[in-house]
This record gives structure tokens, C-alpha cells and sequence, in this order.
């Protein structure tokens, strides 16, 4: 079970989650670590490390939303410690993806890993992608 702290504090990146399917990164990026081996891997692109980097990523991505809203979350696996502690989960969303009027579903399997830092829980890892379902081998090979 997770501590009290790290609870609401994940139900603050869920929230900041819902801002940034309307395309609004800020609640998002201010959970997040300001260290170097702070690392985002999203959906858009590779994995960016260290603050900087990570804080352009979210901010691109943030382009690609619009009118979004979480539809759901489901929790696959949490631990934690008193100074790290991790949460793997689908996460349900929709939002109008790039250019598109139509409001779409989305899932995304992300793995977020939190950090104390300075008395506050950080996250300083999220790695997600849209593989929820089984799929082929032939689905890895490079293209």
C-alpha cells in the first residue's frame, strides 16, 4: 500500500493528466524533477533526459491535444519505499488528437516512477506508449 503522501500526490499527476489532453502541459511539468536524470518517453518521440529536454517534450506534446478529458485509470502494479516508489497503469483518455475535429479514444500503457526530493514526491520517470493488447512479433522490427 502506498503512503498517504505519494497517494495524493498521484492523484495530482492524474489531474495534470486531464490538462494535458485539453493541451496544457504546466500542471504536468510541475510535478516532475528538475535534476538531470529526470527522463520522459512518450508516445511522440524518443526518450528526452534531464529537465530541459523533458520540458520541451511535454510542452510538443501537449500540441498534439485538444478538448480532452480522462476517461479512466487502471493500476497494474504500485510499490514504494519512503524515498521511491513506482505506479504502472492503463490510462484511458480521449482527447482530438492533431488536427482531428472527432474526440478519440486513447490507451496508453505508462510506467511513472516517483522520488523525494527536498520533502516532495517528483516524478522523475514516465514512459508511456499505445501497446495495451497483445500484438505480433513482426510488430518490433524496425522499419
Amino acid at each position: 500500500m502506498l503512503a498517504s503522501d505519494l497517494t495524493k500526490f498521484i492523484e495530482q499527476d492524474h489531474l495534470a493528466l486531464g490538462a494535458f489532453v485539453k493541451g496544457d502541459p504546466e500542471p504536468l511539468k510541475n510535478l516532475y524533477s528538475r535534476r538531470d536524470d529526470v527522463i520522459i518517453a512518450n508516445p511522440f518521440g524518443p526518450p528526452a533526459r534531464g529537465w530541459i529536454k523533458a520540458a520541451e517534450t511535454m510542452d510538443r506534446a501537449a500540441t498534439n491535444y485538444r478538448d480532452g478529458q480522462v476517461v479512466g485509470f487502471e493500476r497494474i502494479a504500485e510499490y514504494a519505499t519512503a524515498d521511491l516508489g513506482y505506479i504502472i497503469e492503463i490510462e484511458r483518455l480521449q482527447s482530438k488528437v492533431g488536427g482531428a475535429d472527432k474526440l478519440v479514444p486513447i490507451s496508453l500503457r505508462a510506467t511513472t516512477i516517483f522520488r523525494q526530493e527536498d520533502g516532495a514526491w517528483r516524478i522523475v520517470l514516465r514512459h508511456a506508449d499505445p501497446i495495451t493488447s497483445a500484438r505480433p512479433a513482426a510488430s518490433i522490427v524496425g522499419q
